[in-house]
């Protein structure tokens, strides 16, 4: 792969392989993706985190770090043992335990920055940091960063664009091999299909989620991301016409079938995520501690 400094200095470089990159996942080392992009993985896989929460290094004169991972100092100090340069700004895309914490130890650290969209009323409040805005993009001689706010997930979700590359760092809006959990009422499944039908419209090269491997076709990808949200909406307003009325605990045996049975309180979440946005669309009513469809079966 060769690279040259543009007219703004920024990096200029052949086009990455995505695919083989993706292919070449290895959780437990230090990754690059391109001329620009160096990954490094915690190591607290699990049923939620996949493989193990991916930290992003941006640049490699002055480096911008992507979600430092959870309150793990030994991933922190992975982190700026891998740092090409110094650490000049730390982003999260989101305050949930597994991607952020870990801020708090490379702010002390380095004397970087931390920034992250302000909290939603229910969301969490820490780490604090210098807020983020919707479209605001971190810049360097060599890269340009976008912050594109994608609440649903957690209300504080923010995906960033690397704009030389067509790089979307995603945090959880998607990862590999599985779906997110909305947990309300911080997560909001209506904002979370509208934030995924706004990356649509992006020129998008690859995707790089906060747990697993680099993600190809993105069009495709988040397409039938908002495909699988849909038909499962329509499995839970099916399922409210048949028993009549229903909850989150009486209908997920029924509505995540293909789920496994461990997962299910997790899905729960995400099945009070639906129904309230069944209620919002005017498909169903929540009365007496539970919802009833509205709309013809």
């Amino acid at each position: 792969m060769t690279q040259d400094a543009g007219q703004n200095g920024a990096v200029e470089a052949e086009a990455t392989d995505w695919a083989a990159l993706a292919k070449a996942f290895r959780a437990r080392e230090v990754q690059d993706l391109g001329p620009l992009v160096r990954r490094v993985t915690a190591r607290n896989a699990g049923v939620m985190t996949g493989p193990g929460t991916n930290s992003y290094l941006v640049g490699r004169r002055e480096v911008a770090v992507i979600d430092p991972g959870p309150a793990d100092a030994a991933h922190v100090q992975r982190i700026v043992d891998a740092a090409p340069g110094p650490i000049h700004q730390i982003l999260l895309t989101h305050r949930h335990p597994d991607h952020a914490p870990g801020a708090a130890i490379l702010a002390e650290r380095t004397g970087a920055p931390i920034r992250v969209f302000p909290s939603g009323p229910h969301g969490l409040r820490h780490p604090v940091g210098i807020p983020l805005a919707d479209g605001e993009v971190i810049a360097t001689a060599e890269f340009r960063l976008r912050a594109i706010h994608t609440p649903g997930h957690a209300a504080d979700h923010v995906c960033f664009l690397l704009e030389n590359e067509g790089l979307l760092f995603a945090g959880d809006q998607v990862m590999e091999g599985a779906t997110v959990v909305i947990a309300p009422p911080d997560g909001h499944m209506g904002q979370y299909l509208a934030a995924l039908e706004r990356l649509q419209g992006l020129d998008l090269a690859a995707i790089a989620p906060a747990h697993g491997r680099v993600l190809c076709e993105p069009r495709r990808l988040l397409a039938a991301v908002v495909t699988h949200r849909r038909q499962r909406e329509a499995k839970v307003l099916a399922a409210l016409h048949r028993a009549g009325q229903g909850t989150p605990e009486t209908l997920v045996a029924e509505v995540y079938a293909d789920t496994p049975a461990f997962l299910h309180l997790a899905a729960r979440l995400s099945l009070q995520a639906h129904l309230i946005h069944l209620v919002e669309s005017g498909q169903a009513r929540f009365e007496s501690g539970a919802w009833h469809a509205l709309t013809a079966p």
